[in-house]
């Protein structure tokens, strides 16, 4: 799950020593290098970089992804988990959602960021450290960003649940469902896929 961006020299030289300093999280985004093991988003103005997940973590965004491969290659979808950077369309902010559904010609902002507005899903799964930007604050962003569907996978919950956000209008997300881990989750158009949770029961090392 980390950055590929290309790694940069932070150093002062002559060249760079004139230039201005990053004046915004964007931009002092676009200047770090390459940060393995750390995944680097702006969320709220904010410039997080926080350790990637666990396996644990990886396994459910993997079971996602494999769950949602006969759709992906029946629709000529690309998946991508945890590999890819979006660029939320309006501020610009840079994320890297847990898993991303998009269309083989999805639009993009610079050479390798997904624009938000041409998803078809993202999904992001709570861990301990992130559960208020995933909960609170990551719908919000996805829906200002026209992002149609969010997926988000909560196993910190007690029990562990499933949340699909859609309907996005005025930066909110109009339609919320929720299950508990082990139920069917139908996600609406245009994923238009039932989705059967039990796929992640494994992982959260339920029987």
């Amino acid at each position: 799950m980390t950055s590929r961006r290309h790694a940069a020299d932070l150093r002062p030289s002559p060249e760079t020593a004139s230039k201005p300093l990053p004046g915004t999280a964007r931009e002092l985004f676009d200047a770090l290098p390459q940060l393995p093991g750390l995944r680097t988003e702006v969320i709220d103005g904010r410039l997080i970089v926080s350790p990637v997940g666990t396996p644990e973590h990886a396994r459910i965004a993997m079971r996602l992804y494999s769950a949602l491969l006969p759709l992906i290659e029946e629709r000529g979808w690309d998946g991508f988990s945890g590999n890819v950077d979006v660029c939320i369309d309006g501020p610009r902010d840079p994320v890297e959602p847990d898993f991303v559904l998009a269309p083989a010609d999805c639009p993009r902002w610079g050479d390798r960021e997904l624009l938000s507005s041409g998803l078809i899903m993202v999904a992001e799964v709570v861990s301990p450290g992130s559960v208020v930007d995933d909960r609170d604050r990551k719908p919000d962003l996805y829906a200002g960003g026209l992002v149609p569907v969010m997926l988000l996978v909560d196993p910190v919950a007690a029990p562990a649940t499933v949340t699909v956000f859609s309907d996005p209008k005025g930066g909110e997300y109009q339609t919320v469902s929720r299950v508990s881990v082990g139920s069917p989750l139908r996600l609406p158009d245009p994923v238009g896929f039932t989705l059967e949770t039990s796929v992640f029961e494994k992982a959260l090392g339920n029987p």
